[in-house]
């Protein structure tokens, strides 16, 4: 299984930004989805988390300027950013949790991040 992410960027403060990430692999079901980010010098820390139903939750720190959906036919997941700040400068890693092939193994799955970057 891989994930696989796109979208980030440059941009300028105020600005949005789409990011995508896509699942691929001897998959039997993709579950819960969700959008993590790093900083430098922080922890790991969760964006957004979305479940195989459409149920949400958000970060404090972003909720009412992103949103995260799904389109579970083609196994993305995406996070739209709006109003960012320099504070959202960090890289993204989409996150999925697997139902792999057909021993329905659930397991955890890591995009290889990308990186968004807020200029004040």
């Amino acid at each position: 299984v891989q994930l696989q992410a796109s979208g980030g960027g440059l941009v300028q403060a105020g600005g949005s930004l789409r990011l995508s990430c896509e699942a691929s692999g001897s998959i039997f079901r993709v579950n819960d989805m969700a959008w993590y980010r790093q900083a430098p010098g922080k922890q790991r820390e969760l964006v957004a988390r979305i479940s195989s139903s459409g149920s949400t939750n958000y970060a404090d720190s972003v909720n009412g300027r992103c949103t995260i959906s799904r389109d579970n036919t083609k196994k993305m997941v995406y996070l739209q950013m709006n109003s960012l700040k320099p504070e959202d400068t960090a890289v993204y890693y989409c996150y999925a949790d697997v139902s792999v092939g057909v021993t329905y193994r659930r397991d955890d799955y890591w995009g290889q991040g990308t990186q968004v970057t807020v200029s004040s």
